[in-house]
């Protein structure tokens, strides 16, 4: 059947992991993982970035770090995170063999206090550390001209009861930082972009 649009035929370019990754998710009951709108604008920035530090916090079962890695090109590395040794597993079974990429089991507030000093040109929040605590030791790690990238900031059904109001804070943390330039998106699961800018 042809495709009804181009947006329809992009949608089919998947990273090759992508389906497998699919399966597996809805095997293990898994219900956090990016969607492929996600995954897209992800590919798209991580592309900008060519030999980019990338860093992803919170693997999940990996299929953001699928899209990630189908927009990197040879030279670009990315480290990514996560403390479910289960759901990291899925990720490596299906991507470990693509050299760029590293993984790490580790709790994410610790991986980044670990990570002090070093700079990245591209990071994916998609856990608590990194987003909704330890915010400034994560943007320390940004490099200028960086993008900051987060997502599930609309109500999820997963969200404990003291959840919503911390995305209002949140946003206002980041839109108060004159080193961050801000794209907030109504879009998808509820989008920020940040880049940083160097300020005197």
């Amino acid at each position: 059947m042809e495709p009804q649009s181009f947006l329809d035929a992009y949608s089919l370019a998947l990273p090759a992991a992508v389906a497998a990754i699919q399966a597996d998710t809805a095997a293990m009951g898994f219900k956090m993982a990016s969607t492929d709108a996600t995954g897209r604008m992800l590919r798209t920035l991580v592309a900008s970035k060519p030999g980019g530090r990338v860093l992803e916090l919170g693997t999940g079962t990996g299929l953001a770090t699928a899209w990630l890695l189908d927009g990197m090109d040879a030279a670009a590395t990315l480290d990514t995170v996560d403390i479910d040794a289960a759901c990291v597993g899925v990720a490596r079974r299906n991507l470990a063999n693509d050299p760029r990429v590293r993984f790490h089991i580790e709790s994410g507030d610790t991986f980044i206090k670990r990570l002090a000093g070093r700079r990245y040109d591209l990071i994916f929040a998609d856990t608590w550390p990194g987003k909704f605590d330890h915010l400034d030791d994560a943007l320390a790690l940004l490099a200028v001209g960086g993008f900051y990238v987060i997502d599930d900031l609309h109500p999820q059904p997963n969200w404990p009861a003291d959840h919503g109001p911390k995305v209002p804070k949140l946003v206002r943390a980041l839109a108060g930082r004159p080193d961050l330039v801000l794209w907030p998106m109504d879009w998808d699961t509820g989008i920020v972009v940040a880049v940083k800018r160097d300020t005197p």
